[in-house]
Formats: C-alpha cells, sequence, structure tokens
C-alpha cells in the first residue's frame, strides 16, 4: 500500500503514540524521516532514536518520546506542508512558533533544519511542520 504523505504518517505516530502513552514508536524509515528525528532529538522534543530491521528487511525508525514529570515534551505536532499544497518560505519569512518556544521544521537546500537553525544559516526551503 503506497502513502501519500509520508511526513504527516510520521506526525500522526507521533501524536498518537503520546496520547497512548508508549515509551516509544516504530515508524517506517527514510532519509527524511531521520533527518526528521535528529532535529527533534537535538531540540530536545524526544529523548532519542535507533534503527529497527523488521522481518521483512526493511528497516523502521524507533522514536523513544520524552516525558517530563509524566507530561509529554510534544503537545502539538502539526503538519503545514501538504502534498497538494506546499508551502515555501524564505530566510525573512520564517515563523517564530508559540513566540519562540516551538520550532517549524524546515527542508532546505543543506538539509532538514531547525527554523533556529535557518535564520542562524539565512535560508530558507520547505515549511514541513511545527512543533511544540
Amino acid at each position: 500500500m503506497s502513502m501519500t504523505d509520508p511526513i504527516a504518517d510520521y506526525c500522526t505516530r507521533i501524536r498518537n503514540g503520546y496520547s497512548s502513552k508508549k515509551r516509544w514508536v516504530d515508524i517506517p524509515s527514510s532519509l527524511l524521516k531521520k533527518r526528521i528525528s535528529l532535529v527533534l532529538k537535538e531540540e530536545g522534543y524526544i529523548d532519542n532514536f535507533v534503527f529497527v530491521n523488521k522481518k521483512s528487511n526493511k528497516e523502521d525508525i524507533r522514536v523513544f518520546l520524552r516525558y517530563d514529570d509524566n507530561m509529554p515534551a510534544i503537545t502539538t505536532i502539526e503538519k503545514i506542508s501538504k502534498p497538494g499544497k506546499r508551502v515555501y518560505v524564505s530566510s525573512d519569512d520564517i515563523p517564530r512558533v508559540l513566540n519562540g518556544l516551538g520550532i517549524s521544521i524546515i527542508s532546505s537546500s543543506r538539509g532538514v533544519v531547525s527554523n533556529k537553525v535557518a535564520k542562524e544559516l539565512n535560508i530558507g526551503g520547505e515549511l514541513l511542520c511545527n512543533v511544540w
């Protein structure tokens, strides 16, 4: 079964894992999802992630969810750019999420980065999702 929007699936699996108080979630792997997981780990929204080989020789990403005092570290993760409507931002138009308390994840020419790193590097790109 082909998936129309794998990044929306990634966000939904993270959201569902937090809502059911899971310790980790397994997500089908891709290079873009690996980079998004790395950005979430660097920004402190997840504890860690590892790569798990399943029976069918397909690799999964096991994302270990972070809880602070039994409260999820991610309260909202929302997909911005969709397959039918891509959202691109320049370096001047990068949004501040929750007045700097959250992050945007941007796919740029230099890889997948957070909005803070994109501002420092003065680059824009496709706005993938917002996290807070």
